[in-house]
């Protein structure tokens, strides 16, 4: 039973534009040279001396901050026998070398300054003269110059006093030549990574904008240009957080993305005093929320794009920062939950806030989130493992990192997820990034239609440029859904295309209901992706089993319709997928008027199941 229950709420959103949404994103302009409030000392970024010393205070009685710094130190410790960074790809990249730097030199910074102990910094001192005396930061794929600009740019400032001024001038240069020097080139080559609107943008413009602010005294002009063009090119990936905080590269990138809008803005305001008004971006306050409400009671994330399948949600650092920014606890809070069972990172007390000891406050079952994509989340519990969930997709399938999957849905019910989201393949794949329409990125079975929970008609994936809305959605205690049109998807065999995603049963099994208007003969597939066993039954049955738990999957439109299981086992070099199955309707040469509905039911322990639903089109939902 429902612990919390709502009043009906009803949301239409026809009409509904991303676009305009996302032109919230506004700076304001300064008035004075960018540089002018520059901060004179070092250091200056992400945490001054004053704010030191006020945490240092603030740990005497917080034992949640001692714990955290504690844990700080010791990765330091661990940190201190790891051996130096060396100058190797994996392929084209470099990547993992410039994050562990960035690791490296915040778990030592902060040990060194909150200890004073010298051998955190000749560790960081080390480290940036290996890093310093690479042959490049693999500008190329800028993003990994851009994290080494970060890197080094932060342990400069933090070591700054530490560092004889040879040394200074060493770092200083390695990383004017290497980062921020590459970097305006491709400023002023319109290099389309730095102004696009998702996580390259705030990795490549975030982590040259620490750089710059770390020797802004000494390359007044080279920071100067860098500040400039960083502050024209944030709003754009910051205004794809509107409206309501989500991140259309999927759970995945959020992390990376808000770690490094944090990171900007927090050195803007550290170094220069201002975030320009960044922070005011419409949904950049709500997009804490994505987290919380993406996590199932499994602790499983709803996942779309590349995101990785089954990923669980975990620690970010970033929740603090928000919670902070945004005057909201249920950030914080929610973050301090999840340290708890794990160990804390300099983010945690850089951007510390501590547990409000309060009680959580009343959190909603269904959840809509708007923006580039949009998803419907619906849930029985917040407290019990085993409750139901479902989530469902719309948006836009040319979103970077995405899937040709409008209209996917994930469910979880009794601790397991029946249905899933099998995740992205590996990126060096040939033309995984070719995202046209025909695009060779299309022809992979995870990226492609074929093994999402969509319809597919005639064979054939949805179109790549199309888009679909959640024209409606309705939250009751009894009946609740989302509406969601995939018309543009499947133009060129359908008409209209709908599909509803409801919980029913006093939210004990879930009912996805899919109604064509089919143009073109073809074949109609309804598919869902699973990690069951499944064994057919008569009459449009199914029965899943999966951990000892057990699901029943029913067609109630159209009569006579039946189940078949097929594999989803790929070949190499694509992953295999190995042990996942489709749970399968075919219905050959269709046109005209269609509609397939499955009621999905898991087995609960009490026999309450969901055995019968009336069936009735989507147009009379509304009216339940």
């Amino acid at each position: 039973m429902m612990s919390i229950r709502y009043s009906i709420l009803a949301v239409l959103l026809i009409g509904f534009s991303w676009q305009e949404a996302a032109g919230g994103a506004e700076l304001e302009t300064p008035t004075d040279p960018i540089l002018e409030t520059l901060a004179a000392e070092h250091p200056r970024l992400m945490l001054k001396e004053d704010s030191l010393k006020a945490l240092k205070k603030q740990a005497n009685d917080d034992e949640v901050l001692q714990r955290f710094v504690r844990d700080v130190i010791r990765r330091a410790d661990e940190q201190l026998d790891e051996p130096e960074l060396r100058y190797e790809k994996r392929g084209p990249r470099l990547l993992h070398v410039s994050k562990s730097c960035v690791d490296r030199i915040y778990d030592l910074g902060v040990a060194w300054r909150w200890t004073g102990e010298e051998k955190y910094a000749e560790k960081i001192k080390e480290t940036l003269l290996t890093v310093c005396s690479f042959p490049d930061w693999n500008p190329s794929h800028f993003l990994d110059a851009a994290e080494m600009s970060h890197g080094v740019g932060i342990g400069y400032d933090w070591t700054y006093d530490y560092l004889d001024e040879k040394t200074r001038e060493q770092i200083r240069s390695a990383l004017v030549e290497l980062g921020l020097k590459p970097g305006i080139e491709r400023y002023k080559s319109g290099y389309h990574h730095f102004t696009y609107a998702y996580n390259w943008n705030q990795v490549c413009n975030g982590g040259l904008l620490i750089g710059a602010l770390s020797v802004a005294e000494s390359e007044p002009e080279t920071a100067e240009f860098i500040v400039t063009h960083a502050l024209k090119n944030l709003p754009t990936a910051l205004g794809s957080y509107a409206p309501d905080g989500i991140w259309a590269e999927g759970i995945g990138y959020w992390n990376y993305a808000t770690s490094y809008t944090a990171f900007a803005l927090t050195a803007l305001e550290t170094s220069l005093g201002t975030d320009f008004g960044l922070s005011k971006t419409p949904g950049l306050s709500e997009t804490g929320y994505v987290p919380i409400y993406f996590a199932s009671p499994t602790g499983l994330y709803f996942s779309f794009a590349d995101a990785g399948d089954f990923k669980k949600r975990k620690s970010a650092a970033c929740m603090f920062w928000l919670a902070r920014t945004f005057d909201n606890r249920r950030f914080s809070d929610s973050e301090h939950d999840l340290v708890q069972a794990g160990k804390a990172n300099p983010f945690h007390v850089l951007w510390y806030s501590p547990p409000s000891g309060k009680k959580p406050p009343v959190r909603e079952l269904d959840r809509l989130l708007r923006g580039e994509v949009e998803t419907a989340l619906f849930r029985s519990d917040w407290n019990d493992p085993e409750a139901l969930f479902v989530g469902v997709k719309a948006g836009y399938n040319q979103a970077h990192h995405g899937h040709l999957d409008l209209g996917n849905f994930e469910m979880d019910a009794l601790g397991v997820r029946w249905a899933r989201d099998l995740g992205g393949d590996d990126y060096n794949l040939p033309s995984y990034w070719s995202y046209q329409e025909g695009g060779t990125r299309w022809t992979y079975y995870r990226l492609g239609s074929l093994s999402h929970n969509v319809p597919v008609l005639g064979g054939k994936n949805q179109h790549a440029e199309a888009v679909a809305r959640l024209t409606e959605f309705e939250s009751s205690e009894a009946f609740s859904f989302a509406k969601v049109d995939l018309s543009e998807a499947y133009a060129a065999d359908a008409e209209k295309v709908l599909r509803g995603v409801a919980v029913v049963g006093n939210r004990r099994a879930v009912l996805v209901q899919d109604e064509f208007e089919i143009a073109n003969p073809c074949e109609v597939l309804w598919g869902m992706t699973t990690d069951a066993t499944i064994t057919l039954g008569d009459s449009g049955l199914a029965h899943l089993r999966l951990k000892g738990k057990q699901l029943t999957a029913r067609v109630l439109s159209p009569a006579g319709a039946t189940f078949t299981v097929e594999s989803a086992e790929q070949a190499p070099p694509e992953k295999r997928n190995k042990g996942v199955s489709r749970l399968v309707i075919r219905l050959p040469d269709t046109k005209g008027a269609l509609t397939v509905s499955v009621l999905l039911s898991p087995e609960w322990e009490d026999g309450n199941s969901v055995k019968k639903l009336e069936f009735k089109p989507l147009s009379e939902w509304a009216e339940e």
